[in-house]
């Protein structure tokens, strides 16, 4: 790890023991080395940081470009190894940067849903989760958080401490559906992309 990354992530760990009385299940089922997609659920501020600090490999996270504009800011995202996102582009943002990554054999942390859910429920998974796995050889490993609403969801400014956990599932291939999508045509490539994520979303109802 980076010195910085690392040191943030012992600080998180600690805060996270200390004011959330986190507990974190079945790590192992993360791959130590390779390319691979973490998937969770998206309720809360905490998510991102809960998730990276869960596992003891550096993790590439997603962050708003807008972000990157400011220096001190911009230095320190880029330090936590994020990925600029621009949400008003066309084309899913940072999708080049997240294959190239994971290409390195890196761990890329992706929130399905796509933003954090009003009320704290899991909601369907967008198009950009598809692409990834059709694009990538790396696994999918679904991650459930449970308690993140209720410590800070997105109509509170500031986080209340509540009990979070972090529960791994085991990885996804979805061999059988990047077979099929290299020869498929617009339609079925779109049924493929639904089928991935309704796959995902089973697999994270799963986890308790």
């Amino acid at each position: 790890m980076d010195p910085l990354y690392r040191v943030s992530w012992q600080f998180c760990r600690l805060v996270f023991r200390l004011c959330f009385r986190w507990q974190v299940e079945h790590v192992g089922r993360v791959p130590a080395e390779g390319g691979v997609i973490l998937a969770p659920n998206h309720a809360s501020f905490l998510d991102p940081p809960l998730v990276g600090a869960a596992v003891t490999r550096p993790v590439s996270y997603l962050a708003r470009k807008s972000l990157f504009s400011f220096p001190l800011l911009g230095w320190l995202l880029r330090r936590y190894r994020c990925i600029p996102v621009d949400r008003n582009a066309t084309a899913p943002a940072g999708l080049r940067t997240l294959l190239e990554r994971l290409q390195a054999g890196e761990a890329v942390l992706l929130f399905p849903e796509g933003t954090r859910s009003p009320d704290g429920s899991l909601r369907p998974a967008q198009v950009g989760l598809g692409l990834l796995v059709v694009r990538s050889q790396a696994p999918v490993v679904p991650v459930r958080l449970f308690g993140t609403y209720e410590a800070w969801s997105r109509h509170r400014r500031l986080p209340r401490p509540r009990p979070v956990r972090v529960v791994f599932g085991h990885p996804l291939d979805f061999a059988p559906q990047r077979r099929e999508a290299a020869s498929a045509d617009r339609a079925r490539l779109k049924a493929i992309y639904q089928e991935i994520a309704q796959i995902w979303e089973e697999a994270v109802r799963e986890l308790s």
